[in-house]
């Protein structure tokens, strides 16, 4: 049941992202296509997305991007333009709950060691502490099963020592 909610959800996502669809936030307005001139320029979503993004994972969200140069240029763009030029630039949450939500998700997930350690650097980089970190992911043991807990777990285990030994305190 939980791959398929995680997976009509990424549906749905892709959907939305490859239709070009414009959320509008009062619902009484109709949902604009990609072509219209209220969209962002590609260029601001990327500015803006960039702009997130090092503001959310600092260097670590850069080295990513910077990873996939050699490989695929375009992924890279699309990871800046989307979630963080569109999804994290959004006012509906502030930082720190879309990080909770994402280390939740990608806990669940189980498969996703690299971006989980990514993003609990992330929440911490915007104000989540250790023990709210550690919270989500046993949280998670509830609905995502211990085993993905435990990997969650060890994940953080590595971030918070890899801060330690660079000095940083949160």
């Amino acid at each position: 049941m939980k791959k398929t909610t995680i997976f009509i959800s990424i549906i749905f996502t892709v959907f939305y992202f490859f239709a070009g669809c414009n959320y509008e936030a009062e619902p009484e307005k109709k949902i604009k296509s990609a072509g219209e001139d209220n969209r962002m320029e590609q260029k601001d979503r990327y500015m803006a997305g960039l702009k997130k993004l090092r503001e959310i994972d600092g260097e670590a969200g850069e080295n990513v991007i910077k990873s996939l140069r050699d490989i695929s240029p375009d992924l890279g763009k699309y990871t800046i333009e989307f979630p963080f030029g569109d999804i994290y630039s959004r006012t509906g949450l502030d930082l720190k709950s879309r990080e909770v939500a994402t280390i939740a998700a990608l806990t669940a997930l189980g498969n996703a060691r690299p971006q989980l350690k990514v993003h609990i650097h992330a929440g911490l980089n915007v104000g989540l502490t250790r023990e709210e970190v550690k919270e989500v992911i046993i949280q998670m043991a509830v609905y995502a099963g211990f085993p993905s807990a435990l990997n969650g777990m060890f994940a953080a285990k590595e971030v918070f020592s890899e801060r330690d030994k660079k000095g940083i305190k949160q």
